[in-house]
């Protein structure tokens, strides 16, 4: 495996960096994986690399580019309420503009000809969710994603294979939101997991044993959804 950061075309005269994670033996996919609140910090670069070690060629896009290019902040409470003051700045489409300019980054690469899926942690679980409608995305996966109860208007539009993971114990995301999120998704057929003693962050910072299960069921999701 290797690592590097890579410079993405916004596609209107502007770029940003994502963050590499190349396998050692590749299975000719991509994943797209979208931060947390935080930034691309060392967790996040830890995911992405364990999408490599797993065959997939991870790129982990700086979604606050706009905002404060190469972010990465701690869980201070200093450093949580610059991140909130991040997300409410933060819009939708520019996430999905985010997405689509990483897609195409990806499908650009010489030699490359696989599929490309999203995964996303926290506010890239949301992002990952509404990228399940978009054209370039083959496959997404939503790690505890928050705010997906507010845009269930799009529910309909899912045209892709979709995996969520959430904890039982998370406080960002209750019980009455995923309800509501599985009903309106019925038609989507999304494959939910929901781990009873997890809470929010739990596939960065939780139990060993969660973290093993939604990867095991994750590479498992990822091998049908994008065949090999």
């Amino acid at each position: 495996m290797s690592t590097r950061y890579e410079t993405i075309d916004a596609g209107d005269g502007r770029s940003f960096q994502g963050y590499v994670s190349e396998p050692a033996r590749p299975n000719g996919h991509a994943v797209i994986l979208l931060q947390e609140i935080f930034g691309v910090t060392r967790h996040v670069r830890g995911v992405a690399d364990r999408f490599a070690e797993d065959g997939y060629l991870a790129v982990a896009p700086d979604l606050f580019w706009r905002m404060a290019p190469g972010v990465e902040l701690s869980h201070s409470k200093e450093d949580i309420d610059k991140a909130m003051g991040f997300l409410k700045r933060y819009t939708d489409d520019e996430g999905l503009a985010d997405i689509r300019a990483t897609a195409r980054h990806l499908r650009r690469r010489a030699g490359f000809a696989g599929k490309v899926a999203v995964a996303g942690l926290c506010l890239g679980g949301k992002l990952a969710y509404l990228a399940a409608t978009l054209p370039e995305v083959d496959a997404a996966v939503a790690f505890y994603g928050v705010g997906i109860e507010t845009r269930l208007d799009v529910a309909a539009e899912v045209r892709c294979p979709l995996l969520m993971h959430f904890g039982a114990q998370d406080a960002y995301v209750s019980e009455s939101a995923r309800a509501a999120i599985a009903l309106s998704l019925a038609a989507a057929r999304p494959e939910i997991h929901v781990y009873s003693e997890a809470g929010h962050g739990f596939y960065t910072r939780g139990a060993a044993a969660d973290i093993d299960t939604a990867r095991q069921r994750t590479n498992g999701f990822l091998q049908h959804a994008l065949g090999g």
